[in-house]
């Protein structure tokens, strides 16, 4: 075998590596745009919830399980005019409470753990909200989710409180597919560039709500239509980038 022939296989294995670094990079760079094409449409998201100190952000966001935050505002507008601490809470008591937001579902069981929640709060925390999410999820009636919408709006610290469009919008557009809130929320913490997370939440919530909607996507309006990845598309070619609807600049859960 002459020197020529014995030289010929180094190419090969140098093309071969190329893959494993191309492809991290990728994926990389797909998250990056979706969250830069968000925030150049809406750079503030702002949230729908009607509150006026840490303690009614909390009660509004129990009040809001399975309720609209349009329907959340109108049940606690009077209430946290004359209730917005948890020592006043407890003076007006569960059966005035319930009254307020009987317009709500499952409105006994959340006047149950607003009473629940605000006697904790003065017993075990000083009457203050804590800011932690393992101090937040003690209280009555908050989750993990409750907690870490909290731990956003009120404190500044950056979450990812996954609902049920973060969990639709995770899977449908395979940027975290998972089975569980917990193991979606994960992922997303991850994949996120730090620079877009404090907002992220937000504007997958925006998303799901007003654009990628669970019955019919809008995708002929969608500003990450042409690097979306789910198979439900509703139009063939690539939308232009376009501007949120203005009721949407708000909208959060």
């Amino acid at each position: 075998m002459t020197q020529e022939n014995r030289a010929k296989p180094g190419p090969k294995r140098r093309a071969a590596a190329a893959p494993r670094i191309t492809k991290p990079r990728a994926r990389s760079a797909g998250v990056r745009e979706i969250f830069a094409r968000f925030e150049a449409a809406n750079p503030e998201p702002k949230g729908e919830l009607d509150y006026v100190n840490p303690f009614t952000l909390l009660v509004a966001v129990v009040l809001s399980a399975q309720a609209t935050d349009v329907g959340v505002n109108k049940a606690t507008r009077r209430l946290f005019e004359i209730a917005d601490t948890p020592q006043k809470m407890l003076a007006l008591g569960e059966d005035v409470v319930r009254d307020h937001v009987r317009t709500i579902g499952l409105f006994r069981t959340k006047a149950k753990n607003v009473i629940a929640l605000s006697q904790k709060l003065v017993n075990d925390f000083g009457s203050v909200v804590p800011r932690t999410r393992e101090e937040l999820v003690t209280l009555p009636g908050v989750g993990r989710k409750t907690a870490n919408v909290v731990l956003s709006m009120a404190f500044g610290i950056p979450t990812m409180a996954v609902d049920t469009h973060i969990l639709r919008i995770g899977n449908r557009i395979k940027l975290a597919p998972g089975k569980t809130p917990d193991e979606i929320e994960d992922i997303l913490m991850r994949i996120i560039p730090e620079q877009y997370l404090f907002h992220a939440h937000h504007w997958l919530i925006l998303h799901g709500r007003y654009c990628c909607k669970a019955r019919r996507p809008e995708c002929e309006r969608c500003v990450i239509a042409d690097i979306c990845k789910s198979p439900e598309k509703t139009v063939d070619v690539p939308a232009p980038l376009v501007e949120l609807p203005p009721q949407a600049i708000s909208a959060v859960e």
